[in-house]
């Protein structure tokens, strides 16, 4: 019985370690999705070698989590392999199979639920990365949060057809800014990669744009096709974002007011 006890546990501590790790690395400014692949890659020492991982290793604080993962992720597995040992050799000396059965199903399915758990997972999360924040020296900022992904807006990658509204035009004719939409980069077919383009760059068929954005309108701009109704999407784009700019405006004014009746309230009494 200690023994399995001995594995729940190790097994838990293991999904903790890989946990907080991706948090971490999200506080790096990089994807969920990429920070908890490279924890769990590093963690059980598989070592994926590809262009995230480059990114990884030539970061700094990114490579000293992804150390920090591969010594525990030694000793976590090297543990769990001789506690399955020994818990073997106990189940078939004691003659308590069906009990040692039970308990060990019962426990992996708690750390599934554990694992899984949408619930469980978003307020753990808020506490791992308030004690990063708090206790932890990682010196970068998160770009998620930076950068509103999380409220609507979004950094796509968008792939330019033939018959797109997009193809053949500069970015100063496609006024992309008056959408809301900003090309952060631009990927050329043959390897060329273009930072923060200027206005006189001309979308080419088989570019890849990095969008930055409110997502519903980059998806709209991916599927918007060149001709009359290009155009008129585009417009009705511009109006939209100007609407909203006006909306944003009065809401920060009504902001201000309310901070301005406050202070006088606090002046006067």
């Amino acid at each position: 019985m200690i023994a399995i006890f001995s594995l729940l546990v190790t097994m838990f501590l293991s999904l903790m370690v890989t946990r907080i790790a991706a948090m971490a690395l999200m506080l790096t400014g990089i994807s969920r999705e990429m920070a908890r692949f490279q924890a769990r890659s590093a963690f059980t020492g598989v070592g994926f070698t590809t262009t995230e991982s480059e990114a990884m290793v030539n970061h700094p604080v990114r490579r000293r989590i992804l150390m920090i993962l591969m010594l525990l992720g030694n000793v976590g597995i090297a543990t769990v392999v001789a506690t399955i040992m020994i818990s073997v050799m106990q189940v078939n000396s004691s003659g308590m199979q069906y009990t040692t059965f039970i308990l060990l199903m019962s426990g992996l399915a708690f750390l599934w639920y554990f694992s899984s758990s949408r619930f469980i997972e978003r307020h753990l999360n808020r506490l791992i990365s308030w004690s990063l924040r708090k206790f932890g020296k990682l010196e970068v900022r998160d770009y998620v949060a930076i950068l509103q992904l999380q409220e609507g807006y979004a950094v796509s990658e968008m792939v330019v057809e033939s018959k797109d509204w997009l193809t053949g035009k500069s970015l100063r004719e496609l006024r992309l800014p008056n959408e809301g939409i900003l090309i952060l980069g631009l990927q050329r077919r043959g390897g060329t990669y273009l930072g923060a383009p200027d206005a006189g760059t001309i979308i080419k068929p088989e570019d890849t744009l990095i969008l930055y954005g409110p997502l519903h309108r980059i998806q709209e701009l991916d599927q918007r096709r060149s001709g009359k109704q290009g155009d008129e999407a585009h417009e009705e784009a511009v109006d939209e974002h100007a609407e909203t700019i006006v909306e944003q405006s009065e809401i920060e004014y009504e902001e201000e007011e309310d901070e301005r009746r406050k202070s006088d309230r606090g002046a006067d009494s």
